[in-house]
C-alpha cells in the first residue's frame, strides 16, 4: 500500500482540519485525499456495543454515503467499523459510497488486525489518514489524540453509541472545542452502553431522531420519499404499508397485527425512522410519513 503525506501549507491539506487549534503539521494518507475537502460527518462510538447501536451505525453510514456525505471513524472494532461498512455498502450501487479511516497508528499498519479486509476496502475506494509516520505501532494515548482529526475535518460528529468512559466522548468534546455540530443518538437508560451518548443529550448535545433533519443542518436536500420506499426489505415494506393503513398504531399493536416479537417490530421501526420513512408521535406511536 502506498503511503503519502501532505504538508498543512499545501492546498490539498483538508480545509477544516486547517481550522483547528491544534492541526497537525504533516499528515501520511493511502487512497483519495480530495475525500477530506468533501462534506464529512463523524460516526463514533464504543468498541464494546449492543446489536442497536451496530444497526444505527451501519444504518447512518449508508445513509450518509447514498448523499454524498463522506463518512469519518477511527476503523475501530464495533461502531466505527459499522460506520464504514455501511458507508461501502452504499458504493456498491452507486458512486457514493466514501469514507475516510483516521489511525491512531502509521495508516500502514492495519488495526486491528481483524479489520484487514475493512482496511483494503476502504484504501481502494476510500481514504486511510494519519498524522504518525509509516511503522509507528498503536499505542493508548495515541487513539485520544487523534480523534481530534475525526472531528476536525467533519463538519458534524454524531457519537452513536457510548459508554461513560468510551473515546468517543473524547471526539465529541473535540468537536465541540473546534465549534462544529455534536449529535446523539438517545439509548435505553437501563443499558449502561448508552450512558455517554445520553449524558451528551443532557449535555446539549442535539437528538439525532431521525436521519433527515441532520440532512437538512448539512444543507442537503432530502432524498424522494418514493425513492427511499422502493429500497426497503420486505419486512420494512410491510410494516409501512400497515402504518399508511391503518394510521396511527402502538408497538403491541404492531406486534399482533404482524405475529412478530417486540424486540424485532422495535428494530425495524429504529431503522425505519433513521430512513425517514416513519415518524413518532408522544414517543410510542409510530405513523408513517
Amino acid at each position: 500500500m502506498e503511503i503519502n503525506k501532505i504538508y498543512i501549507k499545501e492546498k490539498a491539506y483538508p480545509p477544516l482540519l486547517r481550522e483547528i487549534a491544534n492541526p497537525p503539521q504533516l499528515l501520511y494518507y493511502s487512497g483519495e485525499l480530495a475525500l477530506a475537502q468533501k462534506k464529512c460527518v463523524a460516526l463514533v462510538g464504543s468498541r464494546n456495543t449492543t446489536q442497536y447501536g451496530r444497526r444505527n451505525a451501519w444504518a447512518l453510514g449508508k445513509r450518509l454515503a447514498e448523499n454524498d456525505v463522506v463518512v469519518v471513524s477511527g476503523m475501530a472494532k464495533g461502531i466505527d467499523s459499522c460506520a464504514h461498512q455501511g458507508a461501502l455498502e452504499a458504493g456498491k450501487i452507486g458512486e457514493q459510497g466514501k469514507t475516510i479511516a483516521v489511525l491512531g497508528c502509521g495508516a500502514d499498519i492495519c488495526y486491528p488486525a481483524s479489520n484487514r479486509k475493512l482496511r483494503d476496502s476502504i484504501a481502494s475506494s476510500g481514504l486511510i489518514l494519519s498524522e504518525y509516520p509509516p511503522g509507528t505501532p498503536p499505542a493508548k494515548y495515541r487513539f485520544p489524540q487523534r480523534n481530534r482529526i475525526i472531528s476536525g475535518i467533519s463538519e458534524i460528529t454524531v457519537v452513536v453509541q457510548a459508554p461513560n468512559s468510551s473515546g468517543a466522548l473524547i471526539t465529541a468534546e473535540a468537536a465541540a472545542e473546534q465549534g462544529r455540530g455534536v449529535y446523539a443518538i438517545p439509548g435505553n437508560i437501563d443499558s449502561p452502553y448508552n450512558l455517554g451518548s445520553n449524558k451528551l443529550l443532557r449535555d446539549g448535545a442535539i437528538p439525532l431522531v431521525v436521519l433527515e433533519e441532520l440532512l437538512d443542518d448539512l444543507g442537503l436536500q432530502k432524498r424522494v420519499h418514493e425513492t427511499i420506499e422502493k429500497e426497503l426489505g420486505r419486512e420494512e415494506a410491510v410494516l409501512v404499508s400497515i402504518l399508511k393503513r391503518e394510521g396511527e398504531m402502538t408497538t403491541d399493536e404492531l406486534c399482533r397485527r404482524t405475529g412478530k416479537p417486540a424486540e424485532f417490530i422495535n428494530g425495524m421501526l429504529t431503522v425505519l425512522e433513521i430512513k425517514g420513512v416513519i415518524c413518532t408521535s408522544m414517543g410510542k406511536i409510530f405513523v408513517a410519513k
